[in-house]
Formats: C-alpha cells, sequence, structure tokens
C-alpha cells in the first residue's frame, strides 16, 4: 500500500491518539486526582533540571506512530545555559508524552516557551496533506463517554480495536503554524475530538525564543463547552510526514498556574 494513502486512511482520532498510546497506561489512580487541586502551580517534570544528553526526565515518554515510518528525535541540549528540549523532524512524527492529571480549574493557565528554526511550509490545518506543525503542544482531557454522540462513541470503539488502548475524546492542539495567522483556530482535518489553535506563525519569530501562556480552561469550554473535565496528559513534538520537510524544535519547561 502507498505510504501517502495509509497515512489518509488514519481513523478519526489516530493521528491524535496513536502517539500517546502508551502513555495512557500510565495514568495516575484516581486518588492522585487532588494533588493539583487547590495549588498555585503544576510543574511538569522539567528539562532544566537534567544534564544535556539522550536521557530524558522521567515520566516523559517517546511515542512513535506506527503507521509512519520515520520517528522524530528528542534530546535534550545546553542553550544560553539552560538545558532544553531540543525535536528533530526529517519527514518524520512522533510525540514526547507525559500522563498526568491536572485540575485546570485549578491551574488553568499553561506556560511554556518554544522555538524552531523554520516553519513548516506546507502547513495547513485546514488540508490532511498539510496537518505538519514546527511545533505542537497537545493538552489532552479525561473527557467522560456520556458526553459523546452515539457516532463519537463509535468512532472511539473503532480506534480502541485497532489501537488496543483508551484513547482521549477531547484534546487541544497549540501549534506553529503556517497557513493560518496566529489567534486563528480549528478542528484538526481528520477529526472533530481535536481543536487545533495557532500560537505562532510564519518565518517572523523564527530562530526566537517565544514565550506562551494559554488559559487551558477557556480553550476547552470555547472548542467543546461545559463542565470542564481534567487534563490527563500532555505531548510535544512536531511533524513533517506529510509534507517531507525537515525542522528543529526546543522547548523549554512546562507548567500550569493558578490565575492572579
Amino acid at each position: 500500500m502507498d505510504p501517502m494513502n495509509n497515512r489518509r486512511r488514519r481513523t478519526s482520532l489516530a493521528l491524535l491518539a496513536t502517539p500517546v498510546i502508551s502513555a495512557f497506561s500510565l495514568l495516575p489512580t484516581p486518588a492522585a486526582r487532588a494533588e493539583s487541586t487547590g495549588v498555585a502551580r503544576v510543574d511538569l517534570p522539567r528539562f532544566s533540571a537534567e544534564p544535556a544528553g539522550n536521557r530524558l526526565p522521567a515520566g516523559w515518554t517517546h511515542q512513535t506512530l506506527p503507521s509512519v515510518e520515520r520517528a522524530n528525535r528528542f534530546d535534550l541540549l545546553a542553550d544560553d545555559g539552560r538545558t532544553v528540549l531540543r525535536v528533530l523532524s526529517d519527514r518524520s512524527a512522533s510525540s514526547l508524552a507525559l500522563a498526568k492529571r491536572i485540575d485546570p480549574a485549578a491551574t488553568p493557565l499553561l506556560r511554556w516557551r518554544w522555538r524552531v528554526s523554520h516553519p513548516v511550509a506546507g502547513s495547513d490545518l485546514q488540508r490532511k496533506t498539510g496537518d505538519d506543525y514546527a511545533a505542537r503542544v497537545y493538552v489532552l482531557f479525561d473527557l467522560p463517554p456520556e458526553r459523546l454522540g452515539v457516532g463519537d462513541r463509535m468512532k472511539m470503539a473503532a480506534a480502541r480495536l485497532l489501537h488496543g488502548a483508551e484513547l482521549p475524546a477531547a484534546a487541544l492542539c497549540y501549534v506553529w503554524g503556517t497557513a493560518q495567522a496566529a489567534g486563528e483556530s480549528g478542528w484538526n482535518a481528520y477529526t472533530d475530538r481535536l481543536r487545533m489553535i495557532v500560537v505562532d506563525s510564519g518565518k517572523a519569530h523564527a530562530g526566537q525564543w517565544r514565550d506562551v501562556v494559554r488559559d487551558v480552561a477557556a480553550d476547552f469550554r470555547a472548542a467543546f463547552g461545559d463542565p470542564l473535565p481534567l487534563i490527563s496528559g500532555i505531548a510535544l513534538g512536531a511533524d513533517t510526514d506529510n509534507t517531507g520537510e525537515r525542522v528543529e524544535a526546543r522547548f523549554g519547561d512546562l507548567w500550569f498556574e493558578a490565575r492572579r
């Protein structure tokens, strides 16, 4: 089968879920759900606390896609005195995933830094062939099945049969795009359970560190409505498998914090 046709036949949630499948078997027990409730800040395992090299902080797991031949390369390197995550994507796609339950009602603001070598020229959230980005940050939500319609439940059941794991029913994906301007958003070309939000776009700030803060609670409500579920995981990456391009992305530490 032609590899491009194979990619285009991914099921509704496969593109979103496959990079983080095994992470969902590592989700905290229900007793751990209250850990983020009532606190002012929740740090994710920090890249800056590690030495440069191939060893990643505990908790972060490299998740590959069975339908994509080439995986990204993830490592840590020193950048202006700080250790950061580097992602090298060369006609490839995969994610670095973290399973962690966070209460977005208590700590709704997600902060991070990112930098890309250049935008992916063919990136366009309105086209399946353009579903490549210089950098991505996924926020995955623990949406109860009863909040899904019959059609969505059937898609989830089909995806579970194909991939053998529980899949996220709702997610936000913050991207560095090209065809759309910063601030634009839309449903993923493969599934309406994944809301794409363009944070940076084009080459104007390529090669520069960009500080980002997003209100994930507000973004979730705008995309999916109320009530607000718990966050179940985070995933980082870049992807160039559809466009055949090459890009380098870097990420600083990420954390959630309360509104002031």
